[in-house]
């Protein structure tokens, strides 16, 4: 049996950018929503894991791939289902429709900390998630460490802040993005164009009132930037891709 979860998300000025376009923190926000809603849905919330196994969700790497931009107003019907797993990690996979035009797919790659020790849970540990998974909709494809080029310049040093954080008291995993895009002066590159895949790799957890130093460059393979704490502990990876909103003929 094939478990999925599934909703339909409009996308409001709020998740819009300088360009019109549903901004990739949005995409990630919407992204991050239906899979919240399909933990609950087979009773894995965020509260539901602190109560039984004293443990919380933490998002190892996402990534996403978009055939074109995301509109205001625009309905994205958002499909998430998981493959299950007995090791610490589980993906989750996501594919994007708008009025039956599917438009994108997503994958991120999970694991259950454990409150105070932050020790992995093994997911056989688990039980609600026998029998949930997406079966024959599950893909094989996996979420690699991004390995970035070796010269990176640094772009600027940012402070996060209260606005950065989430319920769990972390800069929330869509802020990464945010980091990325400003790092990169999105608004200067993305001009014609629309960020058709975004990668993001967690390396350490982020507070408010920290201070993180983002260093960009370029690859063939997109924009990249790595974020490091000031004594140089990586923060996070990650590398987006820009593809010409009106393809040449």
């Amino acid at each position: 049996m094939d478990v999925f979860y599934e909703d339909t998300y409009r996308v409001d000025s709020r998740d819009l950018d300088l360009f019109g376009q549903c901004r990739p923190s949005a995409v990630l926000g919407l992204l991050q929503e239906a899979a919240t809603q399909a933990a609950c849905a087979i009773h894995l919330s965020g509260a539901e894991v602190r109560s039984k196994y004293n443990a919380f969700w933490m998002l190892a790497r996402v990534r996403y791939e978009l055939s074109r931009p995301l509109w205001w107003n625009e309905p994205v019907t958002i499909r998430t289902w998981h493959r299950g797993g007995r090791a610490a990690v589980m993906y989750r996979e996501f594919d994007l429709w708008v009025k039956g035009e599917k438009v994108g797919q997503a994958l991120s790659a999970w694991v259950l900390a454990g409150m105070e020790s932050h020790k992995l849970l093994h997911l056989a540990e688990v039980g609600e998630i026998e029998d949930t998974s997406g079966g024959t909709l599950c893909r094989t494809d996996t979420i690699r460490k991004l390995r970035l080029p070796a010269e990176l310049e640094v772009a600027e040093e940012r402070r996060l802040h209260y606005s950065d954080t989430d319920v769990n008291g972390h800069v929330n995993n869509t802020r990464y993005a945010d980091l990325l895009c400003d790092a990169l002066g999105l608004e200067a590159i993305g001009a014609g164009k629309f960020v058709s895949q975004l990668q993001l790799c967690y390396l350490t957890e982020c507070l408010a009132g920290e201070t993180v130093r983002l260093r960009k460059g370029r690859d063939d393979k997109g924009w990249c930037v790595h974020g490091e704490s000031l004594d140089g502990i990586g923060r996070f990876d990650g590398i987006l891709t820009l593809d010409n909103l009106f393809p040449e003929d």
